[in-house]
């Protein structure tokens, strides 16, 4: 069938391991996906995600909605801290239940199938796939912009180019995961240098007395409940990515020790890290340079690096392009486990049967990603983006506190206190409703409306198992074309 029904351990009322070591199939053992991400590429997987477009892209929208280089430093800071509690928070889930996929197989173990339907429908088709869109969006900005000196480069231009990201980042995912982790290595220390350029550089300034931006830092600070939050939503657009270990647990090496390891090292680094770089940018420019900069890292290389600022440029491209390769490394696995549950289409849930890679939900991905490219713009995709996020972080971290008060006998590596999710929770509810109560927008109940018209697919597909005949004739087709076949889950 297109849609299958699996019917497996529940980690969460069972005394049973979390996933069979043996999953055999008339008497033929199927594929699994390889254990190949160890700390090193677990760090680089998290930071060189959540070091993408936002740091380059980002620091003048959240000082827009603040109004004063202070306060935006604040939100910087907050905006690590909350992301730092999220990553701790998940880090024990993903040690109770050792599955891939993220917030979906969480929803999945804790609330059950609907409701992780409904993430699975609107992360596969919206969330992951605008995320990506904006990353290689931003992308193609930097790296066409030295070709179009003094002017602001065609939107033709632009989407050309995050469409040939969108694809060579296919290409790479589907060959090979150690190739892909190798693309994260390599490029996450890339990022690493040019911000350590900028981090040197602003050191400099201050050291010479330019801390005009900081007289006064907070004079003028804008207060109200819809702006903060959506000041968040800028801000934290640059720290998402803190959660992605948690979509590729079962290629993890020891996942109980590397998950949290991992987490605990890369946050806090990204965090110094983009305070650092938003205290150099105010040293080298004023608030209302800032602020009319369309590509603020580069206005900065102007100013600081002179004849050598095409380096900033560069380092911005090969930055983006690594978090956008960290984000299609995750997103895909979304599709691929919602398949392998039977909330999506059986084809989805499938391995290349040599390259041992989910191929057919990374180029679905890719193909949702293409089209988001040809409708978006970077900032309405970032908005639109945070508050779906936000929205299921906040019912994943409220599964975590279930488990902790009902189910606190149940086997885990790592506790963490319990303030710190509640605090996620709060903070996530007030991301989504604050700009709802503040500022009421019409593309918000549009969301709304497209995460609830999952329901018409769900009853008959899922529920009902009602498959039509033909799509299991396609399936056919599409895995003779693709070789590609059914796979279980790894054993942790």
């Amino acid at each position: 069938s297109t849609m299958r029904e699996r019917k497996t351990t529940d980690p969460l009322n069972s005394t049973d391991p979390l996933h069979s070591s043996t999953d055999l199939s008339e008497g033929k053992e199927k594929l699994r996906l390889k254990q190949e991400v160890g700390l090193i590429s677990g760090v680089s997987l998290i930071a060189g995600t959540m070091i993408g477009s936002g740091i380059f892209m980002s620091p003048e929208w959240v000082l827009h909605h603040m109004g004063t280089p202070a306060s935006s430093l604040l939100i910087w800071a907050a905006c690590g801290l909350l992301a730092m509690f999220g990553a701790l928070s998940y880090a024990e889930l993903g040690t109770i239940i050792k599955e891939s996929g993220g917030e979906y197989i969480y929803i999945l173990r804790i609330f059950g199938s609907f409701p992780a339907f409904l993430f699975a429908y609107t992360s596969v088709i919206l969330v992951r796939p605008a995320g990506l869109a904006a990353v290689c969006l931003s992308f193609a900005e930097y790296a066409i912009a030295p070709f179009y000196p003094g002017c602001s480069s065609p939107q033709v231009a632009i989407k050309c180019t995050a469409a040939a990201c969108i694809l060579i980042l296919t290409i790479i995912n589907c060959l090979n995961v150690r190739l892909a982790t190798s693309v994260m290595n390599i490029f996450t220390a890339a990022k690493l240098l040019a911000l350590f350029v900028i981090v040197v550089g602003g050191l400099v300034l201050l050291a010479n007395g330019q801390t005009q931006s900081f007289q006064n830092g907070f004079q003028g600070t804008t207060a109200g409940i819809g702006t903060v939050g959506v000041a968040f939503y800028q801000g934290l657009w640059s720290y998402d990515g803190w959660n992605n270990l948690n979509y590729v647990t079962e290629e993890l090496k020891k996942p109980e020790v590397t998950l949290p390891r991992a987490l605990m090292i890369a946050i806090p680094l990204v965090t110094c890290l983009y305070l650092l770089v938003n205290m150099s940018y105010l040293a080298a420019m004023t608030p209302s340079e800032l602020l009319s900069s369309g590509a603020v890292a580069v206005t900065w290389g102007d100013k600081v690096l002179g004849s050598w600022a095409w380096l900033i440029s560069l380092s911005v491209a090969l930055s983006t392009f690594g978090s956008s390769n960290g984000t299609f490394f995750s997103g895909g696995r979304v599709c691929y486990i919602a398949a392998r549950e039977g909330h999506m289409p059986d084809i989805l849930s499938m391995a290349h049967v040599r390259c041992l890679t989910p191929s057919p939900a990374l180029l679905f991905t890719s193909a949702m990603s293409l089209i988001m490219i040809i409708s978006g713009n970077f900032t309405s995709i970032v908005n639109f983006f945070s508050f779906m996020a936000w929205f299921f972080y906040g019912m994943t971290i409220s599964g975590l506190l279930y488990l902790k008060i009902k189910k606190p006998e149940l086997p885990r590596s790592y506790k963490v206190p319990i303030i710190i999710p509640i605090i996620v929770l709060l903070a996530a509810v007030y991301l989504v409703l604050a700009p709802i109560i503040d500022q009421p927008q019409i593309e918000i109940l549009y969301i709304i409306l497209f995460i609830f018209s999952g329901i018409i697919f769900y009853f008959p597909l899922v529920r009902f198992k009602y498959h039509p005949r033909f799509l299991q004739t396609v399936t056919l087709y599409l895995q003779l074309l693709l070789e590609v076949a059914p796979t279980t889950r790894d054993a942790n």
